[in-house]
């Protein structure tokens, strides 16, 4: 296309510039052809005329568009050019913080400054496996690539690291080896991988320093190989180098250092194994203080020579060989510090006693006379003669200086040698990869022989590399068959013909070297005679002739000729080599040996394996001191490049061009200047310019026809999408030599990518102008209508708020005329009123005055009228009662009188009797008479006095009360003239309270005023006191308020403090299970590796007496099985002694031990968790011990009461078995008698009655069996609990709790032996009475039968009466003797009896009802029988026929014996219940038809027969047996999901069985009546529910990863790359590096496959019946492992961080949701573990410009971490030119406010994590006596029981 179209108005371009090298400007103005000049705007807002070239007429470079900016590969750039590459690695650089990019096949790599966490596992685990071009560039990148290329073309690798110093090549070739120790793991337990990686540290500590410009800088090359067996994995490495830098010993410049291990010796000479050393600090040194910088920021090099120590440990060498390298490197240093003087001009002398030789010697073992003597002197040969020569300072000096050289390289080599001998293994390599990490280019100001070595090397490579691309170029072409045509780049052979051919720099050098007075000048002459005329490349400076100019490939070099024949030559005196030679110290000798008699560090000798390499060695064994100086530097650097040459041209390579941004190691600081110096030296524009000399740009027909579809018309898109293709681009690219069609591929020049791309912009732009014209119109039509309404609406609400407004106006007038007409009536009314009250009130005051007056003279008057009554009726009563006293006394006065007269008489009378008395004493007679007379007197007597008491008692109360009344009369006289006198004083009293009252009246009018005034300041002060009450009251309101306020925000605080103690708790919990797990699989990993070894082993081994153990045997069982399995293992272990002697034995004494350390954490960690479960449960312990408590009392009643039910059963079954035998006896003797056929019957009746009670029997031992179960361990609990110090003997530590444990022991010891006691006297005594009862009931059988006889007469109710009548009789006799022995003892019996009655009755009444059942029955099958027509009748039938032909029903089976759950086996079918239920079990074959969890229910029930049985020793097995058999099935079928599965549903099952019918109530709450009754009753398995707990962590472990397996390539395909939305994000021109296409071809995975495999997992574990809570757990892991893989590859994929993407991607998971929601699992937690793929989405759509957009990020994406949400945003790449990219300072808004946040700097996410399982107790509904076993699963020796 012509220029005029590209260089339009508006068009961008680069022009150069002297700071920044390349300055981007906008054209303003049209190109015209014939223009001289160009109208440009640069960025700065500066207008600017470039002019042209006038020769050339060459325009400037044009810009890429915008959205090509930032690509991974910068082969995808349509313009590929100088500026644009620069360009582009600034911008990911600087702005996206991505230090790698793609150039073709090289990967650029800049060095950060700074350490970035994108080398992680997490990282390593995300690159491998991966495309190249599906992730973003990284070093991991290649290293897979390689890896990949290794395995896949059976081809070996090499990955050539390059750079100048600083650029961060020894870092990047670490990492790489770090990556293939990651992903390939080792083929022995050797460490292999871990080995290669502690070589880094060793060599950089002897071969790495400080420079200008990098703080560890490599001063040599090296080239390593790793090498793989045939299942690529790494079995050894070894190690090649080049070119140690040995002047760095002797000498450094400002700011740079010697080498690390110099100084990391120093900073440790305090330790006390240095103290022999003596060294000091490093600034006391020569050769460590010339730098004047002998400290590196942030490095502590005492950390570092631990580092360096442990690196030589683990690689074998030895500490005595530590030990002496160190001496060697102290002597090093204590040489340099020998100080040399003048003797004279032409010698030179060491004083006497010079410590620093001194030190020397003795560190070294020479001698000092002899060592001081050759440094200062020199032996000279001829042909006839040997002389010694001085030497002079200088050259002793310089002798010195070589020697501490030669010894440091000798030392170096000796380290790198025993390096590669501790990496060799015996196992033959199969392949290899090699990491060439070599000096880049360098120039400086001056430059030496090592830079010309360098740049040597650097020409050699860059020719490999130059070929290399050339070659690829070819074969793409010809794959594509695109013609060829040749690409012009170029050819630096020239260059290196100049430096190697023959008559060549080095080849004049090497001549030089070997003329006896060769110079610089002489060599220098040479060279300006040769080449100068003759070469181009070739230039002699204009100033100087002791200098040389070479063109290189990269730039210009000006060589200094100065020195180069010396260090060509590397010459040492040779009498100085032999004082060392003669040494006392055998590693200097070593040093100085042929290295094939050098010992090994370890020592032993490395075995010769199959090592076969594509390199060859350089041959080391030189037979003689002066030969070993004979080859030169050079030539040893050319053969040993040419032979590395060799080996890369026999590889694939990988190429890693590392960039130095600045030479001030600022972090992410970015040097145009440096950088394209770098980028010209190091080959990336040689490549870009071959590159663009083609067709750098390449589309698939698909890609293709997908990104300018919009360029196609209707009419042009054909079902041939080739054919289409090339129909479009001949119409829009007219010139056909702009691109080629390929076979799969279109091929395009540079910049006809962005021609496409323009047109399509502007084809899209024309478009998108339409759709605005369109949208625009809508918009402003849609806004009229809106406005033309808004003005119908205003105008409608306007005239009605007007019409509203009159309507009021009215109202208000005609409302203000109504309140005036009554304003005015009220204002009258009011005026009446006052009137009138005013009147009233006159009236009342007036009548009121008046009627007071009235009242007052009335009142005075009544009160006058009442004095007077009162006191003339006083003076009447005070006459009247003067007068009744007076008439009283005189009535009283005579009586008494009359009175004394009569007792005179009677007293008189009296004394007359008792002398007549005296003096007829003999006549009793008439005293009879007499006492007769006198008691009708004495009666008559009596009634008078009577009377006369009467009288007188009438008589004193009269008296009395005239008494009284005359008293009264004289009161009120008295009264009267008192009353007198008090009217007197009253009115003087009267008058003088008159006065008193005038007084008080004042003083009240005092008071009053006082009050009042006291009042006002009282109210005041209330007033006040108010306003204080109300502000206390308001205080205290507050008060109240913050108090409430804070024991809310109290209460709230603790309850979030409880929630997050709560929270924190159940994370450690989770994490403690986490790594239970984690150990578990660790340990099932290692007992994996474990039985690899022994099979390995027993492979190895053919001798006959050979044993070995199962290989199926396990730690779980080692660890709960007894000591016979454990002897086995010992034996196992004894025989296999002589295979491992095989072997290496620190490898098994290290695996041994590892697993014992991984046991005793499983154990340490097992009893954590059950600590804190305990801890969890012991709350509810606690309630349970006081109803265990009063559940005691019951058990004893309740096993009492069975006691005695188990007697009397006893004691029926043996008389109902004697009196059978004696009905037996009887019917046999009477066969012929008529009741025969009733003894038949009843001894059926019998029979059926003794089958009954044996059921009775049985149900009642198993009842009796639990309940003893039960009560012994809640006993066992109780004791548990209240002596915690029995639990567990062996956790006891010491000796008091031993000895309580012991004192326990002995308590229960002393119970048992009580208890056993006990029982042995119940025993006795119950002996003693069955022998009586026994006795009687043989006594009584003769009347039992006659009993019996007689029943048999009688019908079926009265037989039971009868009998019933009968056995109280007996009972009443029994109870008579039992009286008539013991009266104290019949009481108990009669309870006992009493109760045996009441027993007996109910046995009776059940048997009545059975012998019911049983006559319904018969009749039934008696009706069946007559109507088969059996020809049989009843009367016919003899007894003795009736035995032989059982025609009675009564041996049908029962309901009573059901089947009791259990399944009986032989001992020696064991092996074969396995095979057939485990082993040989297909899921898909016969366990689909299965009840869910069937092998799981038969295990069970064959546990159960084993315990029943109390057979210890079977349950084991039948347990071990079982676990083994499930490992073994797993291990050899382990990556089938539905085998996986089926197993981890049945294991559960087991598990969920163990505890359903353990006998613990815990488990036993949902169990129904049956259920109880088949629980374990003899074993506790309690450990061994541990171990299949453990089996199950074991296999829900190995599902996870079977379905990761099978999950993890859809998932990338399915969430990212497949476009489920179709249309919605466009293709972006690629590079070479292709990423993997979007677009969904056939074999593609989708969201449908990742959902089809989703269901397809769930159906299966529902059809094998996996708990409900599993599955969501399993969920959740699954959907788990989809966020994580999908975002850790977004977070990696910069093409895939687009709007369009992150819609895709939230559509993606809303068809997760669904299938969540159709399946019912949206509880499980899964769609938690998508919340940072959903925010990762939002993040990538949401709107990222303002301050608020970023608040609202931070306040969105709580689920990233900041690392991610950052990369996120860098990544974040436009599609289409309409969008925009996130600026820089937008990013650094979102870091700072994230920087609070307190969160780990982790940028993926964790694809190997898994959730801990927890197996939620599942109690199972079905009846084990139901189960019936198929015969499909061919166990048939099973016998249910």
């Amino acid at each position: 296309m012509a220029a005029s179209e590209l260089y339009t108005k508006c068009a961008r371009v680069w022009i150069p510039d002297v700071e920044e090298v390349w300055k981007s400007a906008e054209l303003t103005k049209d190109y015209k052809n014939g223009d001289a000049s160009l109208q440009l705007l640069l960025e700065d807002g500066t207008n600017l005329e470039h002019k042209l070239d006038p020769k050339t007429n060459n325009l400037p470079y044009l810009r890429n568009p915008d959205i090509l900016v930032g690509e991974n590969d910068l082969t995808a750039l349509s313009y590929l050019h100088e500026p644009a590459v620069l360009h582009n690695l600034k911008v990911r650089f600087i702005d996206s913080k991505l230090i790698y990019t793609y150039c073709g096949i090289v990967l650029v790599a800049i060095n950060p400054y700074e350490t970035l966490p994108i080398y992680g596992t997490d990282i390593i685990n995300a690159y491998s496996g991966q495309n190249m071009g599906d992730m973003d560039p990284h070093i991991f990148a290649v290293a897979e690539e390689a890896y990949k290329q290794m395995a896949r073309d059976e081809r070996n690798q090499s990955i050539i690291v390059s750079g100048e110093s600083g650029a961060g090549k020894t870092v990047s070739a670490k990492y790489a080896m770090r990556y293939f120790a990651t992903v390939s793991g080792s083929a022995s337990e050797a460490n292999i991988e871990d080995k290669v990686l502690a070589s880094n540290p060793i060599m950089e500590a002897i071969g790495n320093a400080k420079t200008t410009r990098n703080d560890n800088s490599s001063r040599f090359g090296k080239y390593i190989e790793i090498g793989f067996d045939t299942r690529f994995r790494i079995i050894g490495a070894n190690m090649r180098t080049y070119l140690l830098e040995k002047s760095r010993v002797v000498f450094q410049a400002d700011e740079e250092r010697n080498y690390h291990i110099f100084y990391q010796l120093c900073a440790s000479s305090h330790l006390p194994e240095f103290k022999n050393l003596k060294l000091s600090s490093a600034n006391d040194f020569l050769y460590t203080r010339q730098g004047r910088s002998p400290v590196i920021c942030g490095v502590d090099d005492t950390k570092e020579l631990c580092s360096t120590r442990n690196a030589f440990s683990l690689l074998g060498i030895n500490e005595s060989y530590q030990k002496g390298l160190f001496q060697v490197l102290a002597a090093i240093l204590h040489l340099g510090n020998v100080e040399i003087k003048d003797r004279d001009s032409d010698s030179s002398i060491i004083p006497p006693n010079n410590r620093h030789l001194t030190a020397f010697c003795e560190l070294v073992g020479v001698s000092y006379q002899d060592m001081a003597q050759w440094l200062c002197h020199r032996k000279l040969k001829t042909a006839t003669e040997t002389y010694i020569k001085t030497l002079p300072r200088l050259q002793a000096t310089n002798a010195r200086d070589a020697l501490s050289k030669h010894i440091y390289a000798k030392l170096f080599n000796w380290i790198v040698e025993h390096v590669n001998k501790a990496l060799m293994t015996n196992i033959k390599q199969h392949s290899f990869i090699g990491v060439l990490d070599i000096y880049g280019f360098e120039t400086f100001e001056i430059n030496s022989f090592e830079q010309f070595c360098i740049n040597y090397a650097n020409e050699k490579l860059q020719q490999q590399f130059n070929m290399h691309v050339f070659k690829l170029e070819q074969e793409e072409y010809m794959k594509e068959q695109i013609p060829w045509t040749l690409i012009d780049f170029y050819d630096n052979q020239p260059c290196i013909n100049l430096i190697e051919a023959k008559m060549g720099i080095l080849d004049l050098l090497d001549e030089e070297c070997r003329m006896p007075k060769g110079s610089d000048d002489s060599w220098a002459q040479k060279l300006y005679n040769t080449h100068l005329k003759t070469c181009s490349l070739f230039e002699k400076p204009r100033m100087s002739n002791r200098a040389f100019i070479i063109q290189h490939f990269a730039d210009k070099v000006e060589y200094q000729c100065g020195g180069f024949l010396e260090k060509n030559k590397d010459t040492v005196n040779e009498d100085q080599i032999s004082v060392l030679k003669a040494s006392k110290f055998d590693l200097l000798v070593e040093l100085f040996q042929d290295e094939a008699k050098a010992t090994s560090p370890a020592g032993q000798v490395p075995g010769t394996g199959g090592r076969t390499r594509l390199s060859i060695k350089p041959d080391k064994s030189r037979d003689t001191s002066r030969k070993e100086h004979k080859k030169t530097v050079g030539c040893q650097f050319r053969n040993s490049l040419q032979m590395l040459m060799d080996t890369l041209n026999a590889t694939t390579p990988h190429y890693v061009r590392c960039i130095k941004p600045n030479d001030f190691k600022l972090a992410f600081s970015f040097d145009p200047k440096r950088a394209v110096q770098q980028l010209r030296a190091c080959g990336v524009l040689e490549t870009i310019r071959i590159s663009a000399a083609g067709f750098p740009s390449r589309w698939t027909y698909q890609e293709f026809f997908s990104r300018y579809r919009v360029l196609m018309k209707q009419k042009d898109v054909l079902h041939d999408k080739k054919l289409t293709c090339r129909n479009v681009l001949e119409k829009l690219v007219q010139d056909q030599d702009k691109y080629q069609f390929g076979k799969t591929k279109i091929f395009f020049r540079a910049g006809q990518v962005a021609y496409l791309e323009k047109l399509r912009a502007d084809k899209l732009r024309v478009a998108c102008i339409r759709i605005q014209k369109t949208i625009r119109c809508w918009l402003a039509r849609k806004k009229y209508l809106r406005k033309r309404n808004a003005a119908i609406t205003i105008q409608r609400f306007t005239r009605g708020y007007q019409a509203r407004c009159l309507a009021k106006f009215l109202r208000r007038s005609q409302a203000a005329t109504i309140i005036q007409k009554y304003q005015r009536m009220y204002v009258e009314r009011k005026r009446y009123r006052q009137k009138q009250a005013a009147a009233l009130a006159m009236q009342t005051i007036l009548r009121g005055y008046m009627a007071r007056q009235k009242y007052q003279a009335l009142l005075r008057e009544h009160k006058a009228v009442i004095i007077q009554k009162h006191i003339r009726g006083w003076l009447a009563r005070c006459w009247y009662k003067r007068c009744l006293v007076s008439l009283v006394y005189l009535q009283c006065c005579f009586r008494r009188m009359k009175a004394r007269r009569a007792l005179k008489k009677l007293k008189i009378e009296a004394r007359s009797v008792e002398h007549f008395k005296k003096l007829n004493k003999g006549m009793e007679n008439k005293i009879m008479q007499l006492q007769r007379k006198i008691d009708e007197q004495v009666k008559d007597n009596k009634v008078v006095s009577e009377r006369l008491a009467g009288l007188e008692t009438s008589y004193t109360a009269e008296s009395e009360r005239m008494r009284g009344e005359l008293n009264r009369l004289r009161g009120v006289e008295e009264d009267a003239k008192n009353k007198g006198n008090q009217v007197n004083s009253l009115l003087e009293e009267l008058e003088k309270l008159r006065k008193e009252l005038r007084v008080t009246q004042q003083e009240k009018k005092t008071i009053e005023d006082w009050a009042q005034t006291y009042r006002d300041e009282m109210e005041k002060m209330v007033s006040e006191l108010k306003d204080q009450n109300g502000s206390l009251k308001k205080d205290k309101e507050d008060l109240n308020r913050m108090i409430q306020e804070q024991s809310q925000q109290m209460t709230e605080k603790m309850a979030r403090m409880i929630a997050e103690e709560t929270q924190q708790l159940e994370t450690d919990l989770n994490e403690e299970r986490s790594r239970y797990q984690n150990l578990l699989s660790e340990h099932l990993r290692l007992e994996e590796k474990h039985d690899d070894l022994k099979e390995a082993m027993s492979s190895n081994v053919s001798k006959p007496g050979h044993r070995r153990t199962d290989s199926t045997h396990s730690s779980n069982e080692s660890e709960y099985t007894y000591n016979s399995e454990y002897a086995e293992l010992e034996e196992g272990s004894r025989a296999a002694e002589d295979v491992t002697r095989g072997m290496d034995t620190p490898l098994t004494l290290k695996l041994q031990k590892r697993l014992t350390e991984l046991e005793q954490e499983k154990q340490s960690l097992r009893n954590e968790l059950e600590n804190k479960e305990e801890q969890f449960q012991r709350a509810r312990a606690r309630d349970d011990v006081e109803f265990k408590k009063a559940r005691g009392a019951e058990l004893e009643y309740e096993s009492l009461k069975r006691q005695e039910l188990e007697s009397e059963n006893k004691k029926l079954k043996h008389n109902l078995a004697e009196m059978r035998q004696s009905l037996l006896g009887n019917a046999a003797a009477g066969a012929g008698a008529p009741g025969s056929p009733a003894y038949k019957v009843l001894l059926d009746q019998l029979n059926s009655s003794c089958e009954e009670l044996d059921v009775r029997k049985e149900e009642v031992l198993i009842l009796r069996s639990q309940l003893v179960s039960q009560k012994e361990a809640m006993q066992h609990k109780e004791t548990m609990t209240d002596t915690p110090s029995f639990v567990d003997v062996s956790k006891l530590k010491d000796a008091d709790e031993i000895k309580q444990a012991y004192i326990g022991l002995k308590d229960t010891n002393r119970l048992l032996e009580h208890q056993l006691q006990t029982q042995r006297r119940t025993n006795d005594s119950e002996v003693e009475a069955l022998r009586g009862e026994l006795q009687n009931v043989k006594e009584e059988n003769n009347r039992q039968q006659q009993l019996l006889a007689q029943n048999l007469q009688l019908p079926p109710e009265a037989r039971i009466e009868a009998s019933l009548q009968h056995e109280i009789t007996r009972l009443t006799n029994e109870n008579l003797e039992l009286l008539a022995d013991d009266p104290t003892a019949s009481r108990e019996a009669r309870v006992i009896i009493l109760r045996r009655m009441v027993d007996l009755m109910e046995q009776l009444e059940k048997q009545d009802r059975t012998i019911r059942k049983l006559k319904k029955q018969l009749k039934v099958y008696s009706k069946r029988i007559g109507e088969m027509g059996a020809g049989q009748t009843e009367g016919q039938t003899s007894p003795g026929q009736m035995v032989d032909e059982p025609i009675h029903p009564v041996n049908i089976p029962r309901r009573e014996k059901d089947f009791q759950g259990m399944l009986e086996y032989k001992k020696e079918d064991e092996l074969k219940l396995v095979k057939n239920l485990i082993l040989e079990l297909k899921p898909r074959g016969v366990a689909v038809n299965l009840i869910p969890g069937l092998p799981a229910y038969i295990l069970f029930m064959c546990l159960r027969h084993a315990d029943y049985l109390n057979d210890d020793q079977k349950v084991r097995t039948l347990l071990t047996s079982s676990i083994n058999s499930i490992k073994k099935i797993l291990k050899k079928r382990g990556d089938d999901f539905e085998t996986v599965s089926f197993w981890l549903s049945n294991t559960c099952r087991f598990l969920h069985c163990l505890k359903q019918y353990s006998g613990d109530p815990a488990f036993m709450k949902h169990n129904s009546s049956k259920q109880n009754e088949h629980s374990l009753s003899n074993f506790d398995l309690a450990e061994y529910r541990q171990v299949i707990s453990d089996l199950a962590i074991q296999i829900y472990q190995q599902l996870i990863k079977c379905m990761e397996n099978i999950l993890h390539p859809m998932i990338v395909s399915g969430m990212l790359e497949h476009e489920t939305i179709q249309g919605v994000s466009g293709v972006k021109p690629t590079g070479l590096r292709k990423r993997t296409s979007s677009i969904a071809d056939e074999g593609t995975d989708t969201l449908d496959s990742i959902l089809r495999q989703l269901s397809a997992f769930h159906s299966t574990m529902c059809q094998h019946g996996t708990d409900p809570e599993l599955i969501k757990q399993v969920v959740k892991q699954q959907f788990y492992i989809i966020g994580a893989v999908t975002l850790n590859n977004l977070l990696l994929r910069k093409d895939m961080c687009s709007w369009s993407k992150g819609m895709q991607i939230r559509y993606n998971v809303s068809q997760l949701e669904e299938w969540l929601r159709d399946k019912g699992l949206m509880t499980c937690g899964a769609k938690e573990t998508l919340e940072p793929l959903i925010q990762a989405a939002q993040l990538l759509q949401v709107k990222k410009k303002t301050d608020e957009d970023a608040e609202a990020i931070c306040s969105m994406c709580l689920a990233l971490t900041t690392a991610q949400i950052v990369k996120v945003l860098n990544l974040y790449t436009p599609v289409n030119e309409f969008e925009e990219r996130v600026s820089v300072a937008f990013i650094r808004t979102i870091q700072t406010r994230l920087r609070d946040r307190c969160e780990t700097p982790q940028l993926l996410m964790d694809t190997k994590m898994i959730y801990p399982v927890t197996f939620p107790f599942n109690p199972s509904s079905l009846a084990l006596e139901t189960i019936q076993i198929p015969t499909s699963l061919n166990l048939a020796f099973l016998t249910r029981v």
